[in-house]
């Protein structure tokens, strides 16, 4: 009997600033107290910026050659580097729309001998420290391609569907066919992704005079949680969260899957298939339901936040022959970036 395949996740808020503070031992690990220099300056990511930064922040979907892509890949090349070593296999990627113009200088960058500066004080007793990760091979994917690729070998599909991934900064849609990931193209398009709820929520707490200097991660948890403290109050969101992620299905994804999939698509199709953040709030899968209902089935995958990131893994895999030693998926995501690790083999990766 085949093992069923096992995957590490580790999760970095998608977060940085610049610091010259001294952050001597104020993290437990490598991972939360990524403290790493370019140039002469030094910027603390993740968890390290989420506590001891004064106002940390991310561009949504950013370009190759930006800091905020740069800090963030070496961040989690950091992280692979802790579990797997040397050399690395990495798969990571872009929303469609950005993809085609990403692509090639991605991948340039990636494929290389990456020299990463770092502040091992924050969580252990060494200094500034230097190291040499190799990536000698990968790939740069759609990010909901990488999705679907999750969801044929882990769920086990052989059918044609439909994938839509509800990420942070876009909302993604596709149609997977048995035959390939690639053959519809049409099919394939962004929109704007959750962070049209949050600019929402936002909008919707100013009214109240609920005002406060906060990022835009803070009301993103928010959003999730169903609450949020501002000026030293307890608030809750809940009926806010509902009436901004309705908004957001009627004015974002409605249209655009008009736009997307057509009576062709859903005639081929044996169901829709969420994936990303988004899947994770029972509002927008309800409404899902709702529109779909008697039409296809909506069906949401195990962990959907993790899908792209896994099916970016399953593919650095299938690069290396099914070496899953060197094998890592990485997710640059506007909320937070992902790194995926497969803990145990399978055949016919």
């Amino acid at each position: 009997m085949k093992k069923k395949m096992e995957f590490e996740i580790i999760s970095i808020p998608s977060l940085f600033e610049s610091s010259q503070t001294n952050l001597e031992r104020t993290s437990k690990n490598l991972i939360k107290g990524l403290r790493i220099k370019i140039g002469d300056q030094h910027y603390i990511i993740g968890e390290l910026a989420e506590n001891e930064g004064v106002m940390p922040h991310k561009e949504i979907n950013c370009s190759p050659d930006s800091l905020d892509y740069s800090l963030l890949l070496k961040s989690a090349l950091l992280a692979a580097n802790s579990k797997k070593g040397n050399p690395l296999t990495v798969t990571t990627g872009f929303p469609f729309a950005t993809y085609r113009i990403n692509r090639d200088e991605a991948l340039k960058n990636l494929i290389a001998n990456h020299l990463i500066e770092f502040d091992g004080s924050t969580h252990s007793t060494s200094n500034a420290r230097k190291l040499v990760i190799e990536v000698k091979s990968g790939e740069i994917l759609p990010e909901v391609t990488a999705a679907s690729i999750a969801v044929r070998k882990l769920e086990k599909v052989d059918h044609d569907f439909l994938m839509i991934s509800l990420g942070y900064g876009t909302f993604e849609t596709f149609f997977s066919t048995k035959d390939g990931e690639f053959a519809v193209q049409r099919s394939s398009s962004s929109s704007r992704g959750i962070v049209y709820a949050v600019d929402l929520l936002k909008a919707e707490l100013n009214k109240l005079q609920y005002t406060s200097m906060q990022n835009d991660y803070y009301f993103d948890k928010a959003l999730q949680n169903g609450f949020i403290f501002l000026n030293r109050k307890k608030i809750d969101v809940s009926k806010i969260r509902k009436k901004v992620l309705d908004s957001y299905y009627d004015n974002i994804i409605t249209p655009h899957l008009k736009r997307a999939f057509t009576d062709k698509e859903f005639s081929k199709a044996k169901g829709i298939y969420l994936s990303g953040g988004g899947a994770l709030y029972p509002e927008l899968v309800d409404r899902f339901k709702q529109e779909f209902d008697g039409v296809i089935d909506i069906v949401v995958p195990e962990d959907p936040n993790f899908l792209a990131v896994k099916g970016y893994c399953l593919n650095s895999a299938r690069i290396t022959g099914g070496d899953i030693s060197q094998s890592v998926g990485i997710d640059l995501g506007n909320s937070s970036t992902l790194i995926c690790l497969m803990k145990n083999p399978e055949d016919n990766i």
